[in-house]
């Protein structure tokens, strides 16, 4: 989604304005991450392709070309080919395409999550799953525990629609409920496959910006509480580490940021109304966050937020007051896959372990409610 965030009241910044020492505050959290798996679907588009693809949907679309070109979107991943989309498709076929993609994906993030962190499957005592654009009853993890052969007395958590922040929300369920339960491996499962909620009679601006940004992705994580023993190969005292967390809904905002329920899938929310929303709470809701954790913008070393669009990382560089180096992997990752909704943030936290990064780092992701979902990683 295009949101300008630009434009937020002086007052509103306060908050970051005088450098500060480091928090001395003993965190809320202290739990390992043990490992990361990210991984596509096999179809790539190119920018410029999706845009040839709309416009010969509906020719008023020609002159929103602009949208495509300027979105700092080079390609994307869909589960489905290029030309599905333009068919019109209902329910029943978009839940069996999604039942065995995104099973296939997270078979594949599972297993190289869980191996990466020294583990075997039997190890994971809680799996925690989200995802949005797409539904099964019973729910994916337990369709997944079948297929990965977990054992039967695994604690499940499946989360539903928070949107593009139910990766950064996910990872806090995980890491809260590894908080509670010392010594146990839990396993943080994100897949949103956006591409099946294109419907190709849906001619709105909404629908064709939606088409212009989103694509499909999925994403693993292995967590471990350090305040207890396990079944870890891996020494926690190397492994990054989630030392706070939070999240903030605005209320009434339902219908700000959404999906509705069509009858031949799901439908884009997108409120004309969002930016002012956004402008008059981003800066009060991160301070707030901050606020709650004795934490100032200063004790970051850099930022991980969720590729949304280019606006979406110019404005949060301008609100945050942070250079574009220390968003570099959010840009990267928008360059690279587009908004892959939940998964986005957690390809960006992969991208900053792969490359090295160190110190203190600020997870942040806005989605449908309207929410803002925050953690704290120590690199």
């Amino acid at each position: 989604t295009m949101l300008d965030l630009r434009n937020v009241p002086e007052e509103r910044l306060d908050y970051h304005r005088e450098p500060v020492g480091r928090s001395a505050k003993k965190p809320s959290l202290a739990v390992d991450i043990l490992s990361i798996a990210t991984a596509t679907p096999k179809y790539k588009v190119s920018q410029t392709e999706a845009f040839e693809r709309v416009k010969s949907v509906s020719d008023s679309f020609a002159r929103f070309e602009g949208i495509y070109t300027s979105s700092a979107i080079e390609t994307r991943y869909s589960c489905v080919p290029p030309d599905w989309c333009e068919e019109p498709h209902g329910w029943s076929e978009r839940m069996v395409v999604y039942q065995k993609e995104a099973l296939t994906l997270l078979e594949d993030v599972a297993t190289r999550s869980v191996e990466d962190a020294g583990l075997s499957v039997q190890d994971n005592n809680v799996i925690v799953t989200n995802s949005t654009p797409g539904m099964v009853v019973p729910s994916i993890d337990a369709l997944l525990i079948n297929r990965l052969k977990l054992k039967e007395t695994v604690t499940r958590l499946p989360i539903f629609g928070f949107g593009c922040s139910g990766g950064a929300a996910g990872l806090a369920r995980a890491a809260q409920l590894a908080q509670m339960m010392p010594g146990a491996n839990v396993l943080f499962l994100t897949i949103d496959l956006c591409s099946l909620a294109v419907r190709a009679n849906d001619h709105s601006l909404t629908n064709f910006v939606a088409a212009a940004l989103f694509g499909d992705g999925a994403a693993a994580v292995v967590l471990h509480s350090t305040s207890g023993g396990g079944g870890s190969a891996r020494p926690l005292a190397s492994a990054p580490r989630v030392v706070a967390t939070g999240e903030h809904l605005c209320h009434d905002t339902e219908n700000y940021l959404g999906l509705d329920i069509k009858d031949d899938g799901f439908g884009m929310v997108l409120s004309a109304q969002l930016p002012n929303l956004v402008r008059t709470n981003l800066g009060p809701t991160v301070s707030d966050f901050l606020n709650r954790n004795d934490l100032s913008l200063m004790d970051f070393d850099g930022f991980l937020i969720h590729a949304g669009g280019r606006k979406i990382l110019e404005n949060a560089e301008e609100i945050l007051g942070v250079e574009r180096e220390q968003m570099a992997h959010a840009w990267s990752v928008m360059r690279d896959y587009g908004n892959m909704s939940s998964a986005t943030v957690l390809f960006v936290l992969e991208r900053a372990m792969v490359a090295g990064e160190q110190g203190r780092h600020l997870m942040a992701a806005f989605g449908f409610g309207f929410s803002a979902h925050f953690a704290v990683i120590d690199l």
